[in-house]
């Protein structure tokens, strides 16, 4: 496992700063995640790690040494693609067999690498299969067994299961999750897709327009936001988000008041969780429910008051219609407050 230091990054392309002056300490042996939306910088800095990137400034260590400006061949990271990315002539053997081979290890060593990946992997049953003959999900544990047979410190992984279906996913962050426990080594992944972050992480880097928002784990970033941007793009369904004033002591956003001490008329945007909406009688807040979204094991209704549109979770079979009135609340201890510029008061 190997430590990778970020220090002052800067990368530009065609005069447009993609990163800006960024710091991040990846600890080893740890699972860190960088999420964001599409263009937010994450794959860039993956790659830059990597060496496909040229950095502009800043420094890259890894392992203890600098690798800035090192050739990715000399930086012992494995990367895997969003493009499975193999050889379609060559078996799926040969496929986990060619990094090695290509860096002139030998033969003995080779074969016990391939077996011990492809075992870790599943793939045993399946080396003598070319690509064209697997499926979607077998694809991408060959690409990932290829970057495993280096046994590299350090594994480089961009969006490698966004190609795939629903159900195939569940299954891969499972067993991506199980090689990370098995190997120990470093992982950085890249994705959009916060559910992923969520149950992959060990820590998760929220990113936006090349820089970094919040660094936490899992349960830090959804309960405790640094700002709304974090707070509305992990979680999901998203956080509600209900921006009004403060008057007279209180805080009012359509048919919905609440006591804050702020100053009169200053501006605020109070997020509730879908899941911490309360819903039955004795609650504060009337509403109607303008749509219901089975789900299985639990509903969404969304519930229009005073012109303010909320989703809330309810496990089960409630029994609730569309256009019925509910009354409704929040759960007072799981309220986050911020503020016009959008970072959470840590005192509301």
């Amino acid at each position: 496992m190997s430590r990778v230091h970020i220090q002052g990054l800067n990368i530009t392309f065609g005069g447009h700063e993609v990163i800006r002056h960024l710091d991040l300490d990846i600890h080893a042996g740890e699972f860190l995640v960088l999420l964001g939306p599409s263009g937010c910088g994450k794959s860039t800095l993956l790659h830059s790690i990597a060496g496909l990137n040229p950095v502009s400034g800043g420094r890259i260590d890894i392992g203890g040494r600098d690798m800035t400006h090192a050739e990715p061949s000399a930086r012992g990271v494995g990367m895997v693609f969003q493009s499975y990315a193999l050889y379609p002539h060559m078996s799926v053997r040969d496929n986990l067999a060619f990094p090695l081979k290509m860096a002139g290890a030998p033969k003995a060593e080779i074969a016990a690498r391939v077996a011990r990946a492809a075992g870790m992997l599943q793939l045993e049953p399946l080396l003598d299969r070319r690509p064209a003959q697997l499926s979607g999900g077998q694809r991408q544990r060959v690409a990932i067994g290829r970057a495993v047979v280096r046994e590299a410190g350090v594994l480089l992984l961009d969006e490698p299961l966004s190609n795939l279906d629903a159900k195939l996913r569940a299954e891969l962050r499972r067993e991506l999750k199980l090689l990370h426990a098995r190997l120990g080594n470093t992982m950085v992944y890249v994705t959009h897709d916060q559910v992923e972050a969520m149950t992959l992480a060990t820590r998760i880097v929220v990113m936006h327009q090349g820089e970094i928002q919040q660094i936490g784990t899992p349960a830090e970033v959804y309960e405790q936001p640094r700002n709304l941007r974090v707070a509305s793009f992990v979680g999901s369904p998203t956080i509600n988000r209900l921006a009004g004033r403060v008057q007279d002591g209180r805080f009012h956003c359509g048919g919905i008041g609440l006591p804050h001490a702020a100053a009169d008329g200053t501006a605020l945007t109070l997020g509730v969780r879908p899941e911490h909406v309360l819903i039955g009688d004795g609650q504060p807040f009337e509403g109607r429910i303008q749509l219901v979204e089975p789900l299985g094991n639990q509903h969404l209704l969304w519930i229009e008051a005073g012109g303010t549109l909320l989703c809330a979770v309810l496990p089960g079979q409630p029994q609730l219609a569309l256009h019925d009135g509910v009354r409704f609340g929040f759960d007072a201890a799981r309220q986050l407050w911020f503020d016009e510029a959008g970072d959470r008061l840590a005192h509301p």
